[in-house]
């Protein structure tokens, strides 16, 4: 059985996190924490078992880890689209690369809508500015299910009168405990990656072969990959995506048919840890705004929906 145990709670009244309020929820052996900050998912656990990477309360997310993405995921090249012909330039938010990444809600606060003991939900407005002249909302809701599963919905709204461009998506790094990542087998059933530059924009498509072929299942402690895959195989409305110990323990995340690309990345830089994994599920990959590929346009008034989630199986010994 693999265990681990995330930090301690701190009462608002002696501690300000530095993601902002705290919202835990309960039920049954299972446990999620969500913060104020980006909407995002600080942990996970079922039992004593950690199924998320966290940190800690004086630390905003490592490598993004559980955030969520509005109104577009991963990377828009050089910050720079078209709109009707007219350049718009967003914020270069990933210097090295001259990106602007991870949306526009990364470093903002979402307002408390609904809380109860199993859920929450939290929503915050991107307003017309630079880049991105548009006025919508996002809301995201957390939900531990009857089964003890983490369920997300994910909505964008356009409060605007003309339609609105998005890509939603969000940034959870799985883990299994104590087990190390590098011992433990990745299974994504997905038929093509996507082809990028050293600046991770995608250039183009084949099928999978090699260390970007999870479907499987590949060891982690080999690989170093950063690479969005599409051509998802679903199976009751849904895509999944596990990672397997050796003891026969599994956590997955799942994704419905609104997305159709997951962004898989195993990172040396998550404090603490040797490897980290990331699985990102996304309606569109890097650089939509300017590819089109994956890419939606809200109409006025309108709302669109992702779910995705977390589960995990104890296995033979738990």
């Amino acid at each position: 059985m693999t265990s681990s145990t995330a930090p301690e709670q701190h009462s608002s009244a002696t501690l300000r996190c530095a993601t902002g309020r705290q919202y835990e929820l309960r039920r049954g052996d299972a446990r999620a924490v969500v913060t104020e900050l980006a909407a995002g998912l600080r942990s996970y656990t079922r039992g004593r078992t950690l199924l998320t990477e966290t940190y800690g309360d004086d630390r905003i997310a490592p490598g993004a880890a559980g955030i969520t993405l509005a109104p577009w995921a991963n990377r828009v090249e050089d910050g720079i689209w078209f709109l009707d012909g007219r350049k718009q330039q967003l914020d270069i938010t990933e210097v090295p690369r001259n990106n602007a990444s991870h949306g526009l809600l990364r470093n903002s606060a979402y307002a408390l809508v609904d809380q109860a003991e199993h859920s929450v939900t939290l929503e915050a407005t991107i307003f017309p500015q630079h880049g991105y002249p548009f006025l919508v909302r996002h809301r995201v809701q957390y939900l531990l299910d009857g089964d003890l599963g983490l369920v997300v919905r994910q909505t964008l709204t356009n409060d605007a009168n003309e339609p609105a461009p998005f890509v939603l998506g969000a940034h959870p790094y799985l883990r299994l405990g104590d087990v190390p990542v590098e011992e433990l087998v990745l299974t994504v059933a997905a038929g093509t990656q996507l082809i990028a530059d050293e600046r991770l924009i995608p250039r183009s498509s084949a099928p999978v072969e090699g260390d970007t072929d999870f479907r499987g299942g590949r060891n982690i402690a080999a690989l170093s990959v950063d690479v969005a895959l599409t051509d998802l195989e679903f199976s009751g409305g849904k895509a999944r995506h596990t990672l397997a110990g050796p003891d026969g323990s599994h956590v997955s995340l799942w994704q419905d048919e609104s997305c159709r690309y997951v962004h898989v990345f195993v990172s040396t830089e998550y404090p603490g840890r040797k490897r980290a994994l990331a699985v990102e599920p996304m309606t569109g990959p890097a650089n939509a705004f300017n590819s089109g590929e994956g890419l939606r346009w809200l109409p006025p008034g309108g709302s669109f929906t992702i779910e995705w989630g977390i589960d995990y199986s104890p296995g033979a010994g738990g």
